[in-house]
C-alpha cells in the first residue's frame, strides 16, 4: 500500500469514526426513553469548563455533575424544559450552546449580519470613490501638458 493509501484509509477511518462521548456507563439512567431525552438535553448544554462542547462530550468535571443533575432531574418527573429551565436559573444563559434571542444576546444574534453589512458597505463606498476620484480631475492646461512632456523627454534619456 502507497503513502497515499495509507493517508486515505486514515483519513476515511476518523470520518467515518463515531464522536467521543464522555458519558460513563454508571451515569447511564435504565429507561432508555429517559437516557434519550438526557443526552437530547446534554447535547444542548455548554460545558463551562471546556465552553466549546456540550456537556455530552466533556471529561470535566463539572460536565459530569451537569449530566447527573439532568439525569436526576428527568428521573423525578421533570419535563425536558423544566430541566433546562432549570439548569439556567442555576448557571445563566451561557450555559446554552444556542442562547436564546433576547435583549442581552441581540449582539450576538445580530452582530455578525451587522459587521457584514458595515463591511460591505465600505467595500461599496471605497469603489465609488476609486471610481469617482479620477472623473474629479481637471485637465492639464497648456504649461502642465509642457511640463509633463518635458519629464517624459527627460526619464526616456
Amino acid at each position: 500500500m502507497t503513502a497515499r493509501g495509507i493517508v486515505l484509509a486514515v483519513a476515511l477511518v476518523m470520518a467515518l469514526a463515531p464522536a467521543a462521548e464522555a458519558v460513563q456507563p454508571d451515569e447511564v439512567l435504565a429507561d432508555p426513553a429517559l437516557e434519550a431525552r438526557a443526552r437530547t438535553i446534554s447535547a444542548d448544554l455548554r460545558c463551562l469548563v471546556c465552553q466549546n462542547q456540550s456537556i455530552d462530550d466533556s471529561d470535566a468535571e463539572l460536565a459530569r455533575d451537569l449530566r447527573v443533575l439532568v439525569r436526576e432531574r428527568l428521573a423525578k418527573g421533570d419535563s425536558d424544559s423544566q430541566v433546562v429551565d432549570y439548569v439556567v436559573s442555576r448557571y445563566g444563559d451561557f450555559v446554552l450552546l444556542t442562547p436564546p434571542f433576547k435583549p442581552a444576546t441581540y449582539a450576538l444574534w445580530l452582530g455578525p449580519a451587522v459587521m457584514l453589512g458595515l463591511a460591505l458597505l465600505a467595500v461599496l463606498v471605497f469603489f465609488r470613490r476609486r471610481r469617482t476620484a479620477g472623473e474629479d480631475a481637471a485637465p492639464l492646461d497648456d504649461d502642465e501638458r509642457r511640463r509633463l512632456a518635458e519629464l517624459l523627454r527627460n526619464d526616456r534619456s
